[in-house]
């Protein structure tokens, strides 16, 4: 079997609410636009991923996925996908990490609709369900935060994570108002977003302990791994960091030699596909660390991320940004929590995801070949 064809049907994304997770998001709404990647084979088999989220439209990913990567795929044999994923990686430098992790999970698509399994089976599953948490908006008040996470608590989540302001002062008093509202006996999560010089994310830091959250994510700058030792040895809340790191998957070895952080992070948008993210898990694993799996931007993605979370051990929770209407878009299906607060394992060959191809007819404003 060889692939013969590859394309990219760009579609558009309206109605997008008025969002903003922190600086480095600024406020976004309106419209975007996601990408359906397609690889077709000789055999008539198709694997599909989808391109870009809410906050980067899939334009501006598409043209160098085409002019780059699509030459390296286009002949081979979709099983190859570790020698395709090293030949695709080695041109990092000309496009990018997300529109590299497109055709690899792509290639696991395909992979999957071959072999006849869900993407967790051809991995090795290891559960088939897990808990899930709400992952906040910058919200407008701490009592907005505060009346957010009890809402999920009554609906029977997990946990809440808290995207803040990034305000330290205000932070603060929005860590406490959440943990007022929620009580001591529910996960809580601060993810400051790279937001914070040294000394307020320790003094941010020390609020977070001394309100048991479960963990404190990226307070710093995402190469700042210096301080990043530092604040972990004044600190016993764990520290969640390496979701952006520069460099991808290998620049995840320095934050380990420097025991800079006690969870690696990573979704394959960030990390460049499946294939990278667990790898990713087994190093974690290695040093008996867990891999917490961030929200993958998409739909698509976000299946993606829950067959990898269903192939590992050492993973806590699926994460579900909010608010949907800036993460959900272009599944006839998308992944629903229960009222156990838990998500599922896909069922279906490759990711087995219903897509919406009626409405990627509709909303298509062109096809990139």
């Amino acid at each position: 079997m060889k692939i013969t064809d590859l394309t990219v049907t760009l579609f558009a994304w309206p109605g997008i609410p008025a969002t903003t997770y922190g600086r480095h998001t600024g406020r976004f709404s309106g419209e975007s636009k996601l990408g359906l990647v397609t690889l077709r084979t000789d055999e008539g088999l198709e694997g599909q991923s989808f391109l870009g989220s809410a906050m980067r439209s899939a334009e501006f990913d598409a043209q160098s996925l085409i002019h780059y990567l699509k030459p390296l795929v286009i002949g081979q044999d979709p099983l190859d996908r570790e020698r395709l994923w090293q030949s695709m990686w080695s041109k990092n430098r000309n496009t990018t990490f997300r529109a590299i992790g497109a055709i690899d999970v792509a290639l696991w698509d395909l992979g999957g609709k071959i072999a006849g399994l869900p993407i967790h089976r051809m991995l090795g599953s290891y559960r088939d369900r897990i808990p899930a948490y709400a992952s906040s908006a910058v919200l407008s008040s701490p009592q907005a935060y505060a009346e957010e996470a009890a809402r999920f608590k009554a609906e029977g989540w997990r946990a809440y994570k808290i995207h803040p302001p990034t305000d330290p002062v205000v932070d603060i008093e929005v860590c406490r108002a959440v943990r007022r509202a929620v009580g001591e006996g529910f996960q809580v999560m601060l993810d400051s977003t790279w937001a914070y010089e040294y000394p307020d994310a320790l003094r941010v830091g020390k609020v977070a302990e001394e309100l048991g959250f479960h963990w404190y994510e990226d307070p710093l700058a995402d190469d700042d791994i210096y301080n990043y030792v530092k604040l972990k040895q004044q600190l016993s809340i764990p520290i969640l960091a390496t979701e952006y790191t520069p460099g991808g998957f290998t620049a995840l070895a320095p934050w380990l030699v420097a025991r800079a952080t006690d969870y690696l992070r990573g979704d394959p948008a960030v990390k460049g596909g499946i294939t990278p993210l667990i790898k990713s898990a087994h190093l974690a694993e290695a040093f008996h660390m867990s891999l917490e799996i961030h929200h993958g931007g998409n739909s698509l993605n976000n299946v993606a991320n829950l067959h990898v979370i269903m192939a590992i051990k050492n993973t806590e929770l699926f994460e579900v940004l909010l608010p949907a209407g800036a993460q959900k878009y272009g599944l006839a299906q998308d992944i629903e929590v229960d009222a156990q607060g838990l998500v599922y394992a896909p069922h279906g060959p490759g990711l087995g995801a219903v897509i919406d191809f009626d409405l990627i007819r509709q909303r298509k404003t062109a096809i990139l070949s």
